[in-house]
C-alpha cells in the first residue's frame, strides 16, 4: 500500500529549480534511501513528504492517520529542558508505553546506546552532534508509520551506527532518510532514490546495486541520445536539399524534424575535479613524541609518539569526546598538549579541513571567499583561476556571486573542501570528512587522495571512506591508549576480533581466571579478554604505540623492488635503442615511443614506492 504519493513535483527556491514535474513515492515497509548533490533540494524533498513544506505545483497524497516522525538536520529544542525531558516532551502522545515510567526507562536505554549518559544535562549546554543524537533518540522512541530521518548517521560513531544500522533493519514501519554512509544504505535500505537535475529516479536494492543499475540507465540515455542525433542528421540533410511543404506528408516530416531539434538530451552532473594541487614535502615532516593531555579527570592520550612518513595515510577511530580532533588540533598547533612535542618540518603546508567550517565568513561572496585563499592555482593543465576551480567544485556562476550564508549546508561544506586544497597543503588533516558532503564529493575526494603526494590523516566514523582511503589506524581506546593498527577499517576490526577469539580460547583453555565453566562463546568473556590483551600493549602508566613494521605486502615489495627497477631500466634502456633503429619505420617508431612511456611511468611509480619504503625502513631500524 502507498503511504505517500507525489506527482507532478515542482518546486523551486531563489532561482534554482529543485523539482521539475517529477514523482515519488513510497510504500508500506519499504526503507529508501535519497542520494543526490549537496544543495539540489533533498532536504526540501524530506520536508514535503513530512508536511512541512508544500510543492509550487503537483499533489501530494498520504494514507489517512499516516502517523509520520521526522528527523532535520538541525533539531530544535525547548530552553531549559534536561535531556530526559526533551524526549519525553516528544513522546507525550506515545500510547504503547504501559507508564511514564517505562517510557522513562526506554528513553535512557537509547540515549545511552547514542552515546549520552548525563540525561540531567540541560539541552542548551550539548554540542551540535549530542543535540541531533538526542533528537534521533527521541525519533526512534515512537512507533510511526514513516521515519524520515536526515542524515542520522552524521555524528555517530561505529558502535552506535552499527547499533542504529541493527534498529533500522529490524524497524516495522516504512523508512525515507538521506545518508552519505555507503555501507550503511548497503546494510539498511532496500530501494535508492536519486534526485539528478530536478528529476527522481528509483533503483531496486542497497548501494551496490544503484552503481550498476544508474551506469545501465545512462548507458540507455546515450544510446537513445545517439539514435536521435543520427535521426537528426538525415532530417537536417532531408530539409537542407530544399523540401517544399507543399503536401500533409511533408509537413509532417518538417514537424517530425523539430520536434526532435527541440529535444534535450541527457543531462549529466559534471565531477567535481580535484587534481593534486600540493607543495614539496621535505625529508622532515610531522613527529609527536611523548604527547599527554587531559581535561580534568579525563585522560585522552598518555605518551603518544608517532613520526608521520611521506604519503602516510592514517585513520583516526574511537569513541565520541575519546580525543581524536584533539589529537588534530595538537598536531595544527590550536591545542596545546600538557606535555610532549610536536616538530613541524620547515617545508610542511598543512591544510586542516575541521568540524566546525571555523573562519568562514559567511557574509563573504563565494568568489571572494576563494580568492582570499589564491586567485591562481598551478596544476598539471597550467594556471587555473578561482572562478574555474568554483565550476569544477559545481559552483556555477550565477551562483559564484551568492553570499556563502545563503548555501545549503553541504555546499558549505564542499566550498571549505575548495578553500583548503586552494591553499596547496602536503598534509592535509581531514576531521570527520564525510559529514554533509554528498556521495559524488566523497568519491572525487577518494579518487584525488589516491594520487596526493603528501601526507593525509584523517578523523572518521565512516567505514567505507576509511577503507578507501587509509592504510594505518589509530584508535583511541581510553584512559590514554591509543593501538596502532595496519590495514583499513575492515583489517581493523578483523585484528579486533582476532585478539578476542584469542582472549576468549586462552580463558576457556584455563589459562586465563574468570572462565565461568568455559564458555568461549560468552560475549561479555571474550570482551574482557580483548582488553586485557590490547592493555599488554602498554607499560606501566605509559602509552606505548604498536613498533611500525612492514605488512605482508610491503614486506614482499622490499625484497623484489630493486630486481623489479633493474629490470625496467634495462628495458628502457633497449627501448631507447630499438627506436633508434626504427626511425625510419614511422608506425613501429609510434609504437616504441609508447611502449617506452608506459615503461617510463612504471619505473616512475616503483622508485616511488622504493623511495616510500625505504624511508619506512629507517623508521623501523630506528626503533630497534
Amino acid at each position: 500500500m502507498n503511504l505517500v504519493t507525489i506527482e507532478h513535483l515542482t518546486k523551486s527556491y531563489t532561482e534554482r529549480r529543485l523539482f521539475d514535474d517529477t514523482a515519488f513515492s513510497i510504500n508500506e515497509g519499504e526503507k529508501v534511501g535519497l542520494i543526490g548533490i549537496n544543495g539540489t533540494g533533498k532536504s526540501t524533498l524530506l520536508k514535503i513528504v513530512a508536511g512541512l513544506e508544500e510543492p509550487d505545483d503537483g499533489t501530494v497524497v498520504r494514507t489517512r492517520n499516516l502517523y509520520i516522525r521526522y528527523l532535520p538536520q538541525i533539531p530544535e529544542f525547548t530552553q531549559g529542558d534536561t535531556v530526559l525531558e526533551s524526549i519525553m516532551r516528544d513522546n507525550e502522545n506515545e500510547t504503547h508505553y504501559s507508564s511514564r515510567e517505562e517510557m522513562s526507562a526506554t528513553a535512557k536505554s537509547m540515549l545511552n546506546e547514542l552515546g549520552i549518559r548525563d540525561h540531567d544535562a540541560k539541552v542548551e549546554t550539548l554540542s551540535g552532534g549530542q543535540r541531533k543524537r538526542v533528537a534521533l533518540a527521541g525519533v526512534l522512541m515512537s512507533r510511526a508509520e514513516l521515519l524520515i530521518l536526515d542524515e542520522p548517521t552524521n555524528h555517530l560513531d561505529s558502535a552506535m551506527a552499527d547499533w542504529l544500522e541493527d534498529y533500522l533493519k529490524n524497524f516495522r514501519g516504512a523508512l525515507l532518510m538521506i545518508t552519505h554512509d555507503r555501507y550503511f544504505l548497503d546494510s539498511v535500505v532496500n530501494r535508492i532514490v536519486e534526485l539528478d537535475h530536478g528529476k527522481l529516479y528509483g533503483y531496486q536494492g542497497g548501494y551496490e546495486a544503484f552503481l550498476r543499475l544508474k551506469a545501465e540507465r545512462l548507458e540507455m540515455a546515450e544510446a537513445t541520445e545517439r539514435k536521435r542525433q543520427s535521426i537528426l542528421r538525415r532530417e537536417i540533410a532531408w530539409i537542407q536539399r530544399g523540401a517544399r511543404a507543399r503536401s500533409t506528408k511533408q509537413k509532417a516530416h518538417i514537424q517530425r524534424y523539430e520536434e526532435l531539434r527541440d529535444q534535450t538530451g541527457p543531462e549529466y552532473d559534471r565531477n567535481v575535479e580535484l587534481e593534486s594541487i600540493a607543495s614539496r614535502l621535505g625529508r622532515t615532516t610531522v613527529e609527536v613524541k611523548d604527547l599527554c593531555k587531559s581535561y580534568g579527570d579525563k585522560v585522552l592520550m598518555k605518551d603518544f609518539t608517532y613520526i608521520f612518513l611521506k604519503s602516510d595515510r592514517v585513520g583516526i577511530i574511537g569513541p565520541n569526546g575519546s580525543g581524536k580532533s584533539t589529537l588534530m588540533k595538537i598536531i595544527v598547533g590550536w591545542v596545546q598538549p600538557d606535555s610532549g612535542t610536536v616538530e613541524i618540518g620547515q617545508t610542511v603546508k598543512m591544510g586542516y579541513f575541521s568540524q566546525e567550517n571555523e573562519a568562514m565568513d559567511e557574509s563573504l561572496k563565494v568568489i571572494d571567499y576563494i580568492k582570499n585563499a589564491a586567485e591562481y592555482v598551478k596544476t598539471k593543465d597550467g594556471s587555473i583561476s578561482a572562478s574555474q576551480m568554483l565550476e569544477r567544485f559545481l559552483f556555477p556562476s550565477s551562483i559564484q556571486y551568492t553570499a556563502i550564508s545563503r548555501l545549503s549546508g553541504g555546499e558549505k561544506r564542499r566550498l571549505y573542501l575548495l578553500r583548503i586544497l586552494m591553499e596547496a597543503p602536503n598534509v592535509i588533516l581531514l576531521d570527520e570528512p564525510t559529514n554533509d558532503l554528498d556521495i559524488q564529493t566523497l568519491t572525487i575526494l577518494e579518487d584525488y587522495l589516491d594520487t596526493f603526494p603528501g601526507i593525509v590523516i584523517t578523523v572518521s566514523h565512516d567505514r567505507y571512506f576509511l577503507d578507501r582511503v587509509v592504510n594505518r589506524i589509530f584508535a583511541f581506546e581510553g584512559q590514554g591508549r591509543v593501538t596502532q593498527y595496519e590495514g583499513g577499517f575492515t583489517d581493523y576490526q578483523r585484528s579486533v576480533r582476532a585478539e578476542a577469539d584469542q582472549a576468549g580460547n586462552r580463558t576457556a583453555s584455563g589459562e586465563a581466571p574468570g572462565t565461568g565453566g568455559g564458555n568461549a562463546g560468552n560475549a561479555q568473556e571474550a570482551q574482557d579478554g580483548n582488553q586485557a590483551a590490547k592493555r599488554n600493549n602498554w607499560k606501566e602508566g605509559q602509552n606505548v604505540t604498536r613498533k611500525l613494521k612492514l605488512s605482508f605486502k610491503e614486506q614482499r615489495d622490499w625484497e623484489t623492488i630493486e630486481e623489479d627497477i633493474a629490470a625496467l631500466e634495462a628495458a628502457v634502456e633497449e627501448l631507447e635503442k630499438e627506436i633508434v633503429r626504427s626511425s625510419s619505420n614511422y608506425t613501429r617508431l609510434n609504437e616504441l615511443m609508447a611502449e617506452k612511456d608506459a615503461k617510463e611511468k612504471e619505473l616512475e611509480e616503483k622508485m616511488e614506492r622504493w623511495m616510500y619504503l625505504n624511508e619506512l625502513m629507517e623508521q623501523i631500524e630506528a626503533q630497534k
